[in-house]
């Protein structure tokens, strides 16, 4: 299930009447009509009325805004059958064919769902190298859903899918600083003043990470740590910790945002409550 809006210038008259001198008089010249070149009707521009294309494909549920914004520059998007490859190109979803990949694009009605991603499956609606995808475990959904951030291949747990561009855009935005908590198994017991170290905001690949919160959630020799995060860099924990020699084992993100489902076992998945939606909109809004 792949995820997948000019009028005639105005005519002008350029160049006053002149006066040729010549022999025994003067002779005036025609005034000359000079016309603008004429502009496709169905040619996107970025003055005319209209929507952003990003912000039309998102709404109709195609991908989120910063992946519609891919999609243009890719050159897979057409209006009235003209490709479009211009971030400031504008249509209108009423009155102009959108297209990607020469399909229709279609309004869908909104729909949220709360996975348990389980490992070995990419968080993408497709993978170039052939790997199964997230999409494989939503069966029963015709709706061209997308996951909202991501979770990598070895890591599991609560992942938000949709087909609402804008609520996705701003969920996964690194602006919004939308809390993520993951249960972490490391590889030996790690000493107090290394977890300070990366709670104060650890330095990784020459920046500092935003400052987060970790606490035991089971202590052995190979601890159980819960850790919230409110950025989301690639990788970020497995990354930390390999850093200070601690390597991770397991990782399960348990919470995104304001969503949990401790009963919702690996693979299995439900779309959410008339409650959590509201939460998620009132972050939104």
């Amino acid at each position: 299930m792949a995820p997948h809006s000019p009028q005639k210038g105005p005519t002008s008259l350029r160049g006053a009447a002149s006066t040729r001198m010549s022999g025994s008089g003067a002779k005036a010249a025609a005034p000359t009509l000079r016309r603008k070149p004429l502009r496709a009707k169905s040619e996107p521009s970025e003055t005319r009325k209209g929507e952003r294309l990003q912000k039309i494909l998102a709404s109709a549920g195609v991908a989120a805004r910063r992946s519609c914004e891919q999609i243009i520059l890719d050159g897979r998007v057409q209006v009235n059958g003209i490709t479009v490859t211009q971030l400031g190109a504008k249509a209108d979803p009423i009155k102009d064919e959108i297209t990607v990949d020469f399909m229709p694009i279609q309004k869908e009605k909104p729909i949220y769902i709360l996975l348990n991603k389980p490992k070995g499956y990419v968080t993408t609606v497709r993978d170039n190298e052939g790997r199964p995808t997230v999409m494989a475990l939503l069966g029963g959904i015709s709706a061209r859903v997308f996951p909202v951030g991501r979770l990598d291949f070895n890591s599991e747990g609560i992942l938000l899918m949709t087909n609402d561009g804008e609520l996705a855009q701003y969920l996964a935005s690194p602006g919004s600083h939308v809390p993520k908590t993951y249960l972490v198994k490391v590889h030996r017991l790690p000493k107090p003043e290394t977890l300070d170290e990366l709670r104060a905001g650890f330095r990784l690949s020459g920046r500092r990470l935003r400052p987060c919160q970790i606490q035991f959630a089971d202590r052995q020799s190979n601890p159980w740590l819960k850790i919230t995060l409110t950025e989301g860099k690639n990788q970020q924990i497995r990354k930390m910790f390999a850093a200070v020699g601690h390597p991770v084992h397991k990782l399960k993100r348990v919470q995104f945002g304001p969503l949990a489902d401790p009963a919702l076992k690996p693979g299995q998945w439900r779309l959410l409550t008339p409650d959590e939606l509201a939460v998620l909109k009132n972050m939104y809004g």
